[in-house]
């Protein structure tokens, strides 16, 4: 071998064995780094969220934003359209399809009566996959033809109940929009698994699966419990521990089977799923302290791991109850300067005296809808940033908006005030030109006179 060849076998020994020394200095570096964004939890779910109801912010996340199937904690969707659709005591016949969907059922059978309350009490304790279908086309039916909408539902055909459900599912899927859900779709309103096929305005088709993301899943739960017309509704359901009542000559009894109720001070609310595709889920809510904080687990699991779901849910609970503080976005290290809002110059702008400079002065104008504050761990603070006007040209309307006032943290904005012009600056024109010259001429007109 050359000399020039054991050089280079030597060279790229060394330099192996220099990146080899160096590999582990560089694994702990990045481990390191991410152990800072958030904690390392041994949890059981494929995909986990911890997140502030009041803000949607996510405090945790473990492949967070992977859609998945998400079982029966579909049904806190489907309780909450029902609410805001329907009134309790409205009455409801069921249909040989809900009669017949798999268990867990409560076994409705074709043409009996209930009230919408009672079903709700069945869907939400006992996670019957029946009520879900007959509350599903009491609300959906409203949505199809005018002959339909006349007919029982106890009369329908299957195709006719499958009708009803996807018009339901279409408002589940709204509502989900509606909260910023982008990669939730629901088919069924019981959480079994489905796909189906939808054509595209280009004539292509695509395959959509029922289905959510851990987070998008908690933020549902977040409107439940906190946002909607009717949490209150939702949570007297939801915390019931049983319930029972008779209809058409039988009795039933509903338990509530969310253990998590008993297992943390302040649990508010909380719905468990499985299926064989989704695994163990487990979407539950609690408050302390004015904080609210929200866990969705997705795919915790599977037979004989029941409880994974449990330990994950208190172990991320407890996390977020450590770690996090609420701070007002009014409290004085994140208040706003005097400086920020001196007054802006109007260029052309009318003053008192002529010739001097226009300005406006400033106030700001709170937004009655957004956050009075948010959940902070150690080391984190609010960014606030004013981006406001310099100047201005008249004419200025008093109520103008000037520029904005932002509440920043991680670069995400969590809340917007308006910053306003006070005063009306009207513009300079010759009519007013001419009665300021006037004004002056007279003015030097008494002055003399005085003189003489």
């Amino acid at each position: 071998m050359t000399m020039k060849g054991r050089n280079w076998i030597v060279g790229a020994f060394a330099g192996i064995l220099f990146l080899f020394m160096q590999a582990p200095l560089f694994a702990w570096a990045g481990q390191e780094e991410d152990s800072e964004a958030q904690p390392d939890f041994s949890l059981y779910a494929a995909s986990a969220a911890l997140i502030d109801a009041q803000s949607g912010r996510v405090l945790y996340g473990k492949n967070a934003d992977t859609p998945m199937a998400m079982a029966s904690t579909t049904k806190i969707m489907t309780c909450i359209v029902v609410l805001e659709n329907a009134d309790m005591e409205d009455t409801l016949q069921v249909s040989s399809y809900a009669a017949g969907m798999p268990k867990v059922k409560l076994y409705l059978k074709k043409g009996e009566t209930y009230t919408v309350k009672d079903l709700l009490y069945s869907l939400m304790l006992e996670s019957h996959n029946d009520t879900a279908a007959a509350l599903a086309e009491h609300i959906g039916k409203r949505y199809l033809s005018q002959e339909l909408q006349n007919k029982s539902t106890s009369d329908f055909t299957a195709e006719e109940s499958r009708m009803a459900v996807a018009a339901f599912a279409s408002l589940m899927n709204a509502k989900a929009k509606e909260l910023g859900c982008e990669n939730t779709y629901f088919i069924t309103p019981n959480g079994l698994d489905a796909t189906e096929t939808i054509t595209l305005n280009n004539g292509e088709t695509v395959e959509r699966e029922h289905c959510t993301t851990a987070t998008e899943l908690a933020r549902i739960m977040a409107y439940c419990v906190g946002q909607s017309p009717k949490k209150d509704a939702f949570l007297e359901i939801t915390r019931t521990p049983s319930y029972s009542f008779s209809a058409n000559g039988r009795s039933f009894s509903c338990t509530n089977h969310n253990a998590f109720l008993n297992m943390m001070t302040g649990a508010l609310s909380g719905k468990t799923g499985f299926t064989n595709k989704a695994g163990y889920c487990y979407v539950g809510a609690l408050e302390s302290e004015g904080r609210i904080f929200v866990v969705a687990l997705l795919a915790c699991g599977w037979p004989n791991n029941k409880n994974y779901k449990w330990s994950d849910t208190k172990e991320l609970m407890q996390y977020g109850l450590d770690s996090y503080f609420y701070q007002a976005f009014s409290e004085q290290e994140t208040a706003i300067s005097q400086g920020d809002l001196a007054p802006i110059p109007v260029e052309g702008g009318r003053t008192r005296i002529l010739g001097e400079t226009a300005f406006v002065p400033l106030s700001v104008q709170e937004d009655e809808d957004g956050l009075p504050g948010l959940l902070l761990r150690e080391g984190e603070e609010i960014q606030v940033e004013c981006r406001i006007k310099k100047n201005l040209k008249a004419p200025v309307e008093s109520g103008t908006v000037v520029g904005n006032i932002y509440y920043i943290v991680d670069d995400a904005i969590y809340r917007t005030d308006t910053v306003i012009a006070m005063e009306t600056v009207e513009k300079i024109d010759f009519a007013w030109c001419l009665e300021q010259i006037c004004c002056r001429f007279l003015q030097t007109e008494a002055a003399g006179a005085q003189g003489m």
